[in-house]
Order: structure tokens, then C-alpha cells, then sequence
């Protein structure tokens, strides 16, 4: 089914990927949606989670869990039909595989974990509502040869390409192998989740075929003066931590990772909840909406839990 760009008249609080440069402008909505909500965070890491976009953990999946992740990962890269389906993103140089979407669908064993009463929990407290998955993802970089990924906003592109109204969603980064300084963790502008920083150009008929290899861009990126005004004020924070450690961030952190030259290689579990009062519509700025492995139109909610018999 053919969608069309919104008019710029339908209430885009967020306009991007206009043909000429737009400056960067205030978030437009809360981080924590309500500060009273219950759920594993404390109050004080939810107040820092508020004030900088994104929060450490240090061990979110046990060892029995990533190990079990890793071999769903190899099992699902081995897979030369799914290669056929869209799912796997070819590394933009070489044979390699870049990352591989909507792995909740394709596993049993990521399903589980993307349902966790902990993960989801982290996203009900500080979206403040039901949550369902927007999108799942292993993006791995292979000793040598791993590619980066540039300074963007996952919001901006999630708004442009696939309706997302507002940025009331967050991402679960969860190292399925260690994440050290060397081999290209994710790099982020703590504070600069307030900023909604736009991108100027349009965005091509069948634009995710290409722009997730993360080559020629003409639309999406976000402009490197804004990135270096925002970092030069606030810095940048890198994460590194063992398997089974985490990073929760906002969907309007601006973030990035550079490429892998180390030995060593990088794999990464991204779970992306979004509120179910948030649910995605047409495009704000592209002729199509992407496919639903990028970017889910089932809005049902993720199971809370039972509540334990007092």
C-alpha cells in the first residue's frame, strides 16, 4: 500500500528533511512521561535518565541469556534464505553482515528476552504507558572490518520514515559481547535528547535498502555543526561494559559508533519500545513506509507480568 508525505499543515511538531537547512529547535514533549510511575528504575537513576537521555546497566541479561543470544545470532546469520527477505543488511564494503532486524520474529529466544518483565518494565516506567516493539535488531561488527554508524537521531528517521508522532519511545542496547573503547561502542550526547536537530534533503522512494548500510545519504544524517555545538557543550559519553551489560536511551539521543579495526568483535542486541498511545501513521517525510520488519504496525501491547500473590 503507497502512503503519502503528511502536509506540513497535519501537525508535525517536528519538521525535518526540508530542502533547505532548518537550526535545531527545543524537544517539544517529556523525557519521563511520569515520574511517578512504578518499575525496576530508582527515582534518582530515573532523574538521570531525564537529564541526560540514556542510563548504564551493568548487567541486564545473565550469561546463560547472551550466550544463548549469540548462538540465535550465528543460527539467524547462517541463514542464506532470510538473506532474501530484506531482514539481513550486507555490510556496505565486503561480504559481511551489518545487522539483522526483527529477531524477536525469527527466535524464540529473543522473543523471550524483548518480552522480559525487566526490559519492558524499564520501558512502562519511563514511557509511562503500555509498550509494544517499534523494532528489534542485532547489529554486529566483525573483527576488522566492522562499519560505523554517523551521529543521528533514531526519532528523526522513525518520524520521517515510519509516522512516529512523537519521541516517546527508547531503545535497549544490550552487548551480546563485550563492548570495549576499541572495537566501536555506541557514543552519545548526553543532553542532547532535548534538542530536536533536523536534516535537510529529501528522502528517496525505497530509501532503507540503502541508507542502513550507511552510505551515500542524502537524507537523514544529523548536521555536523549542530552535532559539534552540541557536543563542545555537553561531551560525549562512550559506553563499555561486559556481555549482558545495557544502555537505555532516549529515541532523540543524538548517537553514534565508530567502525572496528580491532580484533575483537562487536555485537549488539537493540530492542526499541514505544508507547502504544504513540503508535506510528503515515510518513511525515517519505513517499512510503518502510516495511514492518523496520517498523512495526502491530501496536499490541508487550505482557505485563502477574503480579505476585500477596
Amino acid at each position: 500500500m503507497t502512503t503519502t508525505v503528511r502536509p506540513a499543515d497535519a501537525g508535525d511538531l517536528y519538521p525535518t528533511r526540508t530542502p533547505d537547512a532548518t537550526a535545531p529547535f527545543p524537544r517539544r514533549h517529556p523525557v519521563v512521561w511520569n515520574v511517578n510511575a512504578d518499575g525496576p528504575v530508582s527515582s534518582a537513576r530515573l532523574d538521570a535518565y531525564d537529564r541526560d537521555g540514556c542510563l548504564h546497566f551493568d548487567s541486564l541479561l545473565s550469561e546463560e541469556e547472551t550466550t544463548a543470544c549469540l548462538e540465535e545470532t550465528e543460527r539467524l546469520r547462517a541463514d542464506r534464505s532470510l538473506r532474501m527477505s530484506g531482514r539481513v543488511v550486507p555490510e556496505p564494503d565486503g561480504d559481511g553482515i551489518r545487522s539483522v532486524f526483527e529477531v524477536h520474529a525469527l527466535s524464540d529466544t529473543f522473543r523471550r528476552v524483548v518480552q522480559s518483565a525487566m526490559l519492558a518494565g524499564i520501558a512502562r516506567q519511563i514511557l509511562g504507558s503500555d509498550v509494544y516493539v517499534h523494532q528489534t535488531r542485532v547489529n554486529l561488527k566483525s573483527a576488522f572490518t566492522g562499519s560505523g554508524f554517523g551521529w543521528h537521531s533514531d526519532f528523526e528517521t522513525w518520524h520521517s520514515e515510519d509516522g512516529m508522532p512523537a519521541p516517546r519511545a527508547l531503545s535497549l542496547s544490550i552487548a551480546l559481547t563485550e563492548n570495549a573503547p576499541y572495537n566501536g561502542p555506541l557514543m552519545i550526547i548526553p543532553g542532547a535528547h532535548r534538542t530536536f536537530v533536523p536534516s535537510t534533503g529529501q528522502t528517496p522512494p525505497g530509501y532503507h535498502h540503502t541508507s542502513l548500510q550507511g552510505k551515500n545519504l542524502p537524507a537523514g544524517p544529523a548536521n555536523r555543526a549542530a552535532v559539534a555545538a552540541l557536543a563542545r557543550e555537553l561531551g560525549i559519553r562512550q559506553f563499555t561494559g561486559p556481555a549482558g551489560s545495557a544502555v537505555a536511551f532516549d529515541s532523540n539521543s543524538l548517537h553514534a559508533s565508530a567502525p572496528n579495526v580491532s580484533p575483537f568483535p562487536r555485537t549488539n542486541l537493540f530492542v526499541v519500545y514505544n508507547s502504544v498511545v504513540n503508535a506510528i501513521g503515515t510518513p511525515y517525510a517519505a513517499p512510503r513506509a518502510r516495511p514492518t520488519y523496520l517498523a512495526s504496525r502491530t501496536f499490541t501491547p508487550v505482557p505485563v507480568p502477574p503480579r505476585p500473590a500477596a
